[in-house]
């Protein structure tokens, strides 16, 4: 809304034609930024866990999940404004490479180690998300090495 602002402010109202649709495009962009931080969505099936939002997500094989455990946004990669801009959400992090974000939130979340490529997520109750992935993931591999839903405690703390 600021930028939005900004721009009225700037350009002046007897300006061409061709600088009208500055407002509408830099609303629309925000209305369409917003729409998928709302839509923002994870769920666990038998065999998948799912992060959805509006044009975006990323699909984990149960199968294949390696670790999981809590992570904070703040400390695998750099979030100002620049850090965690990005489409797609695939981001890069000194601590562990590359990874992709479906997140609604920067400080509580999880990093779900699975293939090539983790994925941070961030539900509403991490705790309990934690608890219910762990359960489905030990029903296809057994324990894990780093598992904070595990009750027996098997976990690491913070990112690798």
């Amino acid at each position: 809304m600021v930028l939005l602002l900004i721009v009225l402010l700037v350009l002046p109202g007897n300006t061409a034609v061709s600088y009208k649709w500055v407002p509408y495009a830099i609303a629309a962009f925000l209305l369409i930024a917003l729409a998928r931080y709302l839509s923002t969505t994870y769920r666990i099936d038998d065999l998948d866990l799912r992060a959805w939002r509006i044009l975006g997500g990323r699909r984990v094989r149960l199968e294949e999940v390696d670790r999981i455990e809590y992570a904070s946004l703040r400390d695998l990669s750099p979030t100002g404004f620049f850090g965690a801009w990005g489409w797609r959400g695939r981001m890069w992090s000194p601590v562990i490479g590359r990874f992709d974000s479906v997140h609604t939130e920067a400080a509580r979340g999880l990093l779900i180690s699975a293939g090539d490529v983790p994925v941070y997520i961030s539900p509403r109750d991490p705790e309990g998300f934690a608890r219910e992935l762990s359960r489905r993931v030990r029903s296809y591999k057994g324990r894990l090495a780093v598992d904070v839903g595990d009750p027996a405690g098997t976990s690491a703390p913070g990112p690798r």
